[in-house]
């Protein structure tokens, strides 16, 4: 089989999920658990503090990129729920900040599910000796949790999320991370994702294969120039270009 490396992105992807970042709700909860520590905020002071803080954050990241708007930084979101607790004079260590985030993510999700099929596919490629990688935009603090709740931390042989290289699709950077490591040649591999410009257009620079998949998480944009080009989530199909055939029969 030609792609002996299947690289594929999470959200959109594997895993569908909903989160609502601007519900009150959410923010009165946060105030509550910034308040237990001594950080008093009003909720929709808290709001404006994060939303400021993610994006002087993401601007410091961009103005110290390797090449100025070309490439795309990542930032790590336990330093934003770090630098609430201080901006109010409350020390709070790294532990701190993570906990904060995990119950921040926790509010703020409405729901996170595996797309049908998505665990057998994993199993079937890694059966074949298949290299079974993810690469995902995506906080550490976060995806680290959910991999295990949707019991996936165990289905790749390497996980690389972008918070923790400081660098996120499409920027080749991000994907050469993965093949530079595990010594992977790009014509030996092939990306999976949902999302044109990030997943398939960052894949096709560095020269990896492309399978498109267009889900409910996907942007709205034309349908790119991807090797091969579902129009709807179907993990079974992409299981028969892979060479795992016995997906399209099985009950999932």
């Amino acid at each position: 089989m030609r792609y002996q490396n299947c690289i594929f992105d999470l959200y959109g992807t594997l895993v569908d999920i909903h989160t609502d970042e601007a519900s009150p709700r959410l923010w009165v909860r946060m105030a509550e658990v910034y308040r237990r520590k001594g950080a008093l905020y009003q909720p929709g002071e808290l709001r404006e503090a994060y939303t400021r803080l993610v994006g002087e954050l993401e601007n410091g990241a961009a103005s110290t990129g390797g090449y100025a708007h070309e490439a795309h930084p990542e930032i790590q979101i336990e330093e934003v729920f770090q630098r609430l607790y201080q901006a109010k004079g409350v020390e709070a260590d790294a532990g701190l900040a993570v906990r904060t985030g995990l119950v921040f993510r926790r509010q703020s999700t409405e729901y996170l599910r595996l797309y049908p099929g998505a665990a057998e596919l994993l199993r079937a490629l890694r059966a074949r000796g298949r290299g079974v990688w993810l690469l995902s935009n995506a906080q550490s603090i976060f995806t680290r949790q959910e991999l295990k709740e949707l019991g996936l931390d165990g289905l790749f042989d390497g996980v690389y999320l972008s918070s923790d290289y400081g660098v996120k699709k499409p920027d080749p950077r991000f994907f050469r991370a993965l093949l530079q490591a595990r010594d992977i040649s790009p014509d030996s591999a092939v990306m999976v994702g949902n999302d044109g410009t990030c997943d398939i257009d960052g894949a096709r620079a560095v020269g990896l294969s492309t399978i498109y998949i267009r889900s409910n998480l996907s942007p709205q944009e034309p349908l790119p120039q991807a090797d091969y080009v579902l129009d709807a989530m179907d993990l079974r199909q992409v299981g028969s270009i892979l060479g795992v055939p016995e997906l399209l029969q099985a009950n999932i």
